[in-house]
């Protein structure tokens, strides 16, 4: 079986390095946590570490830099300006960027999504202030559009994750995001208990996305960026209710299926698809 090699960046204020790295392993990668100065060192020429010999690229959720000057937005210019072409060259190659929370504001900021047509340079879209002004840190369920083109979100129709996130309103022009609608781009959305769409609706869109928008992906499916956390999902007694999920199994005369999270489905589909795509 081939070895799937992931690299889930560390360093100055990202702290999911470790959860994501486990989550990664649960799923079948070879996964190392590589600190952000390793990997751009001599602008990748000469570098400790290169991005070449991975097949997956994690930016995770954290606070990098402190978000001084904006989420995401320091840590987007140190890669842009480093090892922005590896990373276009990364993509050409048909590997996988998946960005979680901060990760996501910098592929943003980047410009990596929405990747319109290969664009991967333009910044079209922001994840900006929650409409409540304050730090969200809830669970919340999502719902996967049918029609989305992403490799991440393989056989999931909906999945609770937990989302702790200050600025993680999804915002772009009505053009743009049609665009995203068009071009099934849309991968993930906030929904309530029923799963029908948030509509916008608190608490169930936690922090005011347009169009109850939860991640989006590239025009291939390749790059995927989400404000939950499915690294935060990795084992069942993660999640708020599981002792009350487990009671009333019991009740049943059945018993916990495995001890995964659903979280883990996210990471097990990007290493299937590295196995039978490259």
């Amino acid at each position: 079986m081939r070895t799937v090699k992931a690299l889930v960046l560390t360093g100055y204020g990202l702290n999911c390095d470790y959860e994501t790295d486990f989550s990664l392993k649960m799923a079948g990668a070879a996964s190392e946590r590589v600190h952000i100065n390793e990997l751009i060192s001599c602008g990748g020429r000469g570098a400790s570490v290169s991005l070449g010999d991975y097949h997956i690229l994690v930016l995770g959720g954290g606070f990098s830099w402190a978000d001084d000057h904006g989420a995401g937005v320091i840590m987007a210019a140190r890669l842009r300006y480093n090892i922005g072409e590896e990373i276009e060259e990364f993509i050409r190659e048909g590997k996988l960027v998946i960005g979680i929370c901060n990760g996501f504001q910098a592929l943003v900021n980047l410009g990596l999504l929405p990747g319109f047509d290969g664009d991967y340079r333009s910044r079209e879209i922001a994840l900006t202030y929650n409409d409540s002004g304050n730090f969200v840190d809830t669970w919340v369920r999502l719902r996967t559009r049918e029609d989305t083109v992403c490799i991440f979100t393989k056989g999931i129709s909906y999945i609770e994750l937990p989302v702790r996130h200050g600025e993680g309103k999804f915002y772009a022009s009505r053009e743009i995001i049609d665009r995203l609608i068009e071009k099934d781009q849309v991968v993930l959305q906030y929904a309530d208990r029923e799963g029908n769409p948030a509509e916008g609706r608190w608490p169930f869109n936690p922090n005011g996305s347009l169009y109850d928008i939860g991640g989006i992906c590239d025009s291939t499916g390749r790059i995927f960026g989400l404000m939950p956390h499915p690294e935060a999902y990795n084992h069942y007694t993660n999640h708020p209710d599981w002792v009350m999920k487990r009671e009333e199994l019991a009740r049943r005369g059945k018993g916990i299926e495995g001890e995964e999270g659903e979280g883990v489905a996210i990471f097990r589909n990007a290493v299937e698809y590295v196995r039978e795509n490259l």
